[in-house]
């Protein structure tokens, strides 16, 4: 994935669960959770979400490159209880990744504090004096003849572009990150990042619910 003009795929909404207050949606890669800044990135998945459920309200975001779960309220107190637990740590986030290189042992966890880097926003990089606390456990779930590692990615807490620098910072970025990766890293059709699963408690009944999207890619 290297820099480029913003080509948002035209896949239709893939709804993965709808009831009267929460919808949940596969989102693609290469698609804006929200609008950036000018026309030329208006097109984005609340955008779209909302010409089908105009009364859809942001909860949290994905990358633009990374695909998978992501769940909007369709009320105001369904909105406020799903902030709250992401805000808590209350909900809990699986996601599926490729690395660069052979990355051992075969899990661990990732302790580093992150901030905007501001003269290259937006990119974000370890700061131990004025970074927020930031924590990946990660888990090996196999090695690929062509060097590269595949595995699960649960973050504890949910800083900006988490996932992305803590993997750069073990030495294995994600395959096709055009921020943290360099030289072959880079050279990938997408970001090989993508949100598995979500498990949250339903905002009106309080019941556990695990949402979760097939992984694009090996």
């Amino acid at each position: 994935m290297t820099d480029a003009a913003y080509n948002p795929p035209a896949d239709p909404l893939n709804v993965i669960h709808a009831d009267h207050a929460i919808l949940v949606i596969d989102k693609p890669a290469g698609l804006l959770s929200v609008p950036g800044k000018g026309e030329d990135l208006a097109d984005c998945l609340i955008a779209r979400v909302q010409m089908v459920y105009p009364e859809a309200l942001l909860v949290h975001r994905l990358d633009r490159d990374t695909s998978g779960v992501i769940v909007f309220a369709l009320t105001r107190h369904a909105q406020r209880e799903l902030s709250a637990q992401f805000e808590g740590r209350k909900t809990k986030k699986t996601y599926r990744a490729r690395l660069w290189g052979h990355l051992e042992p075969k899990e661990g966890r990732v302790d580093l504090p992150l901030i905007v880097d501001w003269p290259n926003r937006p990119r974000q990089h370890v700061n131990h004096e004025t970074g927020k606390p930031a924590q990946t456990d990660w888990k090996v779930l196999g090695h690929d003849p062509d060097g590269t590692t595949r595995v699960r990615l649960m973050p504890i807490t949910g800083r900006s572009h988490q996932l992305r620098v803590h993997m750069r910072e073990l030495g294995h970025p994600i395959l096709g990150d055009a921020l943290y990766a360099e030289g072959d890293a880079r050279d990938f059709p997408r970001l090989m990042l993508h949100a598995e699963s979500l498990r949250c408690n339903h905002p009106e009944t309080g019941r556990g619910m695990t949402f979760s999207a097939p992984c694009p890619f090996r």
